[in-house]
């Protein structure tokens, strides 16, 4: 049975993930239904208070948006990078880690892209190196902020094992920041300069494309975006501390016991409550917040959590006698296996919420040591490893100049290097650091 139902929730993932989007949830509520009325698996209570999180924080990320404040922090990137051209390569990728880190949204680095081409071009540098290594950048660092639907899945399953955001967030983001770094290192002197790239000069010939030219857009920030970046920062702020020191956390004495707020709780408030201010104070729509593109991605991160990750529950949940018996040795004495199986989750399922949310609780399952678990989260951002993540599709657009690819052969696309790079030495650095911060 445990082979038959392990077939049922993979088959029911990959019918899903053929469909994309929140197709992606539907199947996996479809296989909970197989396991449930026809194989008799008893199913586990869904993820609310990951679910919850991941609402809270992207309604906070929409209505950052709606205000113009995302827009505000774009052009604050465009002008860093626009002056210092020639860094384009570590620069970009950098940028758009503290961005991404900062919003909890891979949004901001699809809107940067444009901007990094341009500056690349603009300098005489191949668009292909910042280019491939800033979309890597942008999936890894969702790991590292602590607004993000991964960070807040790692929050929603690892809190009862006494660990803080304060850790988590001290493990991954100089981790993932290094493993950028090293990323770029990777693609810095990758394929000839543009002088001297046949594509290039064969579209410049032909007309194709014409020689860039400086431009600059003029843009005027609103008050209202002003202070709602402020107010963004306060409430990252504000659940950073909170989170970080448990003594700080609101606390209540019941039946003799005192009981203090949880993680989940401080994240939940401050988000909402931040996001209303922002709303009241800088006149935002409701009905714009519900229809902007952040906002719906956190719905369907949320629904892909309630589908696939309770289908993924409730089967190891059913089997967690047998996983534990034929594979918990292993994984504890060679955590870093585990690993692979985050990386492939994510590389199918297109989501590093979703993945972390349905395969976290699996490691806890296994008998991995949480502080392994939080060191393996950057393998849970394999979302580039097939090249059909938007942010790879969209840089070989903008790249006029044809460096930029998506490969061949599936797995020789221009991002897969930095990528790998970036993964593994994330994690181990992420390992390293671990045992100095646990």
């Amino acid at each position: 049975m445990l082979i038959i139902d392990a077939l049922i929730v993979i088959l029911c993932i990959l019918i899903g993930v053929r469909k994309g989007g929140i197709a992606v949830a539907f199947a996996g509520a479809f296989g909970l239904a197989i396991l449930t009325f026809i194989c008799g698996l008893r199913p586990t209570s869904p993820p609310i208070a990951v679910m919850l999180i991941i609402l809270a924080v992207t309604s906070l990320a929409g209505t950052l948006q709606c205000s113009g404040g995302l827009d505000l922090l774009v052009k604050w990137a465009e002008i860093l990078l626009r002056k210092n051209p020639n860094h384009i390569t570590f620069l970009a990728p950098i940028v758009c880690f503290l961005f991404v880190t900062f919003t909890g949204t891979a949004f901001i680095a699809m809107a940067l892209l444009p901007v990094i081409s341009e500056v690349a071009r603009e300098a005489g540098v191949r668009p292909e190196r910042p280019l491939s290594v800033s979309c890597v950048a942008s999936s890894h660092s969702i790991v590292a902020s602590p607004l993000s639907a991964a960070t807040a899945a790692i929050v929603g399953v690892l809190a009862t094992h006494n660990v803080t955001l304060g850790q988590i967030f001290a493990v991954l983001f100089p981790s993932v920041l290094i493993g950028i770094i090293l990323g770029a290192f990777s693609v810095y002197k990758r394929g000839a300069e543009l002088e001297n790239d046949p594509e290039f000069q064969r579209r410049v010939k032909t007309g194709e494309i014409a020689v860039a030219s400086k431009s600059s857009r003029e843009y005027v920030p609103t008050k209202e975006a002003k202070i709602a970046v402020v107010l963004f920062g306060l409430s990252v702020l504000g659940i950073l501390i909170l989170g970080s020191f448990k003594e700080l956390m609101p606390s209540w004495v019941v039946n003799g016991k005192t009981v203090t707020m949880t993680v989940a709780h401080v994240i939940e408030i401050l988000a909402m409550g931040a996001a209303c201010l922002i709303m009241f104070i800088c006149k935002v729509k409701p009905a714009a917040v519900a229809k902007s593109g952040v906002f719906n991605g956190g719905v369907v991160g949320v629904m892909v959590c309630f589908g696939v990750a309770w289908m993924a529950d409730t089967f190891f949940a059913a089997h967690k006698a047998e996983m534990v018996a034929n594979f918990g040795a292993i994984v504890q004495a060679y955590p870093w296996l585990f690993g692979i199986a985050l990386f492939a989750m994510a590389a199918i399922l297109m989501s590093q919420g979703g993945t972390i949310a349905a395969m976290m609780p699996v490691g806890i399952t296994l008998g991995i040591a949480p502080e392994y678990l939080v060191a393996l989260a950057p393998a849970a951002c394999a979302v580039w490893f097939f090249p059909i993540q938007p942010n790879l599709i969209t840089s070989v657009a903008l790249d006029t100049t044809g460096s930029t690819s998506l490969g061949t052969y599936l797995f020789n696309h221009s991002s897969m290097r930095p990528g790998l790079v970036i993964c593994i030495s994330s994690i181990c650095v992420a390992f390293a650091l671990a045992k100095v911060v646990f």
